[in-house]
């Protein structure tokens, strides 16, 4: 039977452009691409765009290694 591990991401992983700038959408997506090398896969997120800022949280799996 295949076994899972999960993982909480946050858009508060990334590094920010300020305080009233939010997350650079080339740094949130340069996070997300290194979850999917390390072979996480999103499997729900919600994204929040608000005043230019983005933020998101989510869950993201992969396989568990014996």
């Amino acid at each position: 039977m295949r076994k899972w591990e999960y993982k909480i991401v946050d858009s508060n992983d990334v590094p920010s452009d300020g305080v009233f700038k939010g997350r650079n959408r080339a740094a949130l997506e340069a996070y997300l691409n290194q979850l999917g090398a390390e072979g996480w896969e999103l499997v729900n997120i919600d994204f929040l765009e608000l005043e230019g800022r983005r933020e998101f949280v989510g869950v993201a799996k992969r396989e568990r290694s014996q």
